[in-house]
């Protein structure tokens, strides 16, 4: 096919569609999204102010979730740890994402040394259980939500750069990148026109589950009493805490279990693959 039919072609070819389960997901993280931070707009209530003639109070017309065994707001506390669950798992995500791609794209780029060191440095922290160093960091700074997020980005960084290792190594060998590198472009050309198209969607598929990883690594931590602690809002905090109370309040023990279920559900149904 000629070059200005293949133009065309392209031209006519019909945009890619979004997946139904795909708008599902984005629609569910939206809802979730606006009940973090509308309250932060409207002036909504303090998630730690105590109130015990609302103690297990069930939900009502003026208090759609109810209280927990404090008296404290459930709707203010959801929206609390929902704002730090997803805020530690996006810089989770955004700070191993960035250098397990430069890594990645070193390391096919260079090969040689410069690999087997930084393939070494990976298969390293692979060998460490990830939760185990979380819990190590946690242990030396302990009720630091940074602590947090600096393990959760130690261990996910991995996943990046092994992936894009595996995939830029057969692009920079393409007859495309060599014709760049004829023409005299760079590596920052090459990078922008040849690499990221390829691997862009497969990094970002991978963030998205990376996401509910550690919005599960999170909760995990939180429910063993470990990482951010009471009385800061945090769903598997939270969990642990309305658990004596089951019999009592068994709504308001199954709120902080819904919203990670539906934290986790949205963002697998947004880094799903679309099926043809």
């Amino acid at each position: 096919m000629a070059p200005l039919e293949m133009a065309l072609a392209a031209q006519a070819a019909p945009a890619p569609r979004i997946s139904r389960r795909r708008l599902i997901g984005v629609a569910v993280l939206v809802l979730l999204l606006l009940f973090a931070f509308l309250p932060l707009l409207v002036g909504g209530t303090d998630p730690l102010k105590q109130s015990l003639r609302f103690a297990l109070k069930g939900p009502s017309l003026q208090d759609w979730f109810g209280f927990d065994h404090l008296g404290r707001s459930m709707q203010a506390r959801l929206a609390a740890a929902l704002r730090l669950s997803l805020g530690l798992a996006f810089l989770s995500v955004v700070t191993a994402m960035i250098p397990g791609i430069v890594l990645g794209v070193l390391s096919a780029w260079c090969g040689g040394l410069v690999d087997r060191v930084i393939s070494g440095l990976s298969d390293a922290f692979m060998a460490l259980p990830g939760l185990l160093l979380v819990l190590m960091l946690t242990a030396i700074v302990p009720d630091n939500p940074a602590m947090l997020y600096i393990g959760i980005s130690l261990v996910l960084w991995v996943e990046y750069y092994r992936m894009t290792r595996a995939l830029a190594r057969p692009l920079l060998a393409s007859p495309a990148v060599e014709a760049s590198r004829l023409l005299g472009f760079g590596p920052a050309h090459i990078l922008r026109r040849h690499i990221w198209p390829e691997i862009g969607p497969m990094i970002l598929t991978v963030g998205a589950y990376g996401a509910a990883s550690a919005i599960m690594a999170i909760a995990a931590l939180g429910f063993v009493s470990v990482g951010v602690r009471p009385p800061t809002p945090e769903l598997g905090a939270m969990m642990i805490e309305l658990l004596p109370y089951y019999e009592e309040a068994p709504h308001a023990l199954l709120q902080p279990i819904l919203v990670i279920f539906l934290m986790v559900l949205a963002l697998q149904l947004v880094g799903a693959k679309d099926r043809p």
